[in-house]
């Protein structure tokens, strides 16, 4: 598109409630599906080889997480991606701690020489699949999101994709454009699952927006207001949960500040 605009972004996602597959981690399911359905969008969460393929060559955009591997979970991965692909359709890839065991690194390296649509990770694990040297432990980042933003650029050329680092503020880019997304609450980072959440959102975002790099801003501004809005009367981790999924209810296009975005 032209120009990215948040708030046409998400009137066009939800005005087409996209149905999106999200093969993601036993952890992640419930609150990921919540989220999609508070956002407006359909999600199915059909992971296995025998069914992905067929899904998603009708779901509308793909989502894999691989969070909780296993062989049987990354045969249907790969079937998924793989038909998702001949239909034509984007997908999001979330390489959750993909330097904690070879197991998994040898897994993320295969899925990502399948090229997704959009990769997203935080500042760690984007450091570590561009081969940098860096200081994350387990699914937590130690690492800035300014400090991975050369290996973002790397990654989005290497494999002709969009590549999302989240932190305090998200930065996008597609090898040549680059943005950044602020707001959000710190209480994001004391629950579980909230980035594979977001990763699902964007597929949602990416079943109705052609521009990867511009419905991957629409997802992440979409997220960062509902979190910011529930940081306001949240005391805790606990409450902020549901008072987030609520947010993401009832935010209407026009509520969504644009100026949490900067694009260049």
């Amino acid at each position: 598109m032209s120009t990215i605009n948040p708030q046409e972004l998400l009137k066009s996602m939800r005005d087409s409630n996209p149905l999106v597959q999200c093969i993601t981690n036993y952890v992640a399911m419930n609150i990921a599906a919540n989220t999609m359905l508070a956002a407006g969008a359909s999600p199915a969460m059909v992971h296995t080889p025998e069914e992905s393929g067929e899904f998603a060559a009708i779901a509308g955009a793909l989502t894999v997480n691989i969070g909780t591997l296993s062989p049987i979970w990354v045969d249907g991965m790969k079937n998924a991606i793989n038909a998702t692909k001949s239909a034509g359709k984007p997908w999001v890839l979330d390489p959750v701690a993909h330097f904690a065991t070879p197991y998994r690194s040898s897994v993320a390296k295969e899925l990502m020489s399948m090229n997704p649509t959009v990769l997203r990770g935080n500042a760690s694990e984007i450091m570590a699949l561009a081969g940098e040297q860096s200081s994350g432990q387990g699914v937590d980042t130690g690492d800035s999101v300014s400090s991975a933003e050369n290996a973002a650029t790397i990654l989005s050329n290497r494999h002709d994709g969009v590549v999302v680092i989240t932190g305090e503020v998200d930065f996008v880019t597609d090898g040549s454009r680059i943005a950044r997304v602020s707001g959000g609450s710190a209480f994001m980072s004391q629950i579980t699952a909230m980035g594979c959440s977001l990763t699902c959102l964007m597929g949602a975002f990416l079943a109705t927006e052609d521009d990867a790099f511009a419905a991957s801003i629409g997802a992440l501004a979409l997220f960062a207001e509902a979190g910011s809005l529930a940081n306001e009367t949240a005391t805790g981790p606990g409450s902020f949960s549901w008072q987030f999924l609520d947010q993401l209810a009832a935010i209407q296009p026009k509520d969504i500040d644009i100026s949490r975005v900067t694009i260049g």
